[in-house]
């Protein structure tokens, strides 16, 4: 819901209100109670609500998951019996 700042023009009072779009536009001064309270064009405010965003939130596939490391392979084996077949070499 858009948040709307609004300021009289007889007292000067300012507040921001949290309206619908639907909302009918305020026109009476909550503090001195003068039909003079005026929507102010500011900039845009909004509320956000839930639990928030999250750095993997619209991403796609494998983007979320860390890149494989590189594992190192064993020194070649040196004079053991088959070596040739050895894991190590």
């Amino acid at each position: 819901m858009p948040i709307y700042a609004y300021r009289c023009g007889s007292c000067g009072f300012e507040k921001d209100h949290l309206q619908k779009l639907s909302d009918p536009v305020l026109n009476i001064c909550p503090e001195c109670a003068q039909a003079s309270y005026h929507k102010q064009v500011t900039a845009a405010g909004f509320q956000l609500k839930g639990k928030g965003w999250y750095a993997t939130d619209f991403k796609g596939g494998d983007a979320g998951k860390a890149a494989p490391t590189k594992t190192e392979s064993p020194p070649p084996c040196q004079g053991c019996p088959g070596a040739e077949a050895c894991a190590g070499s």
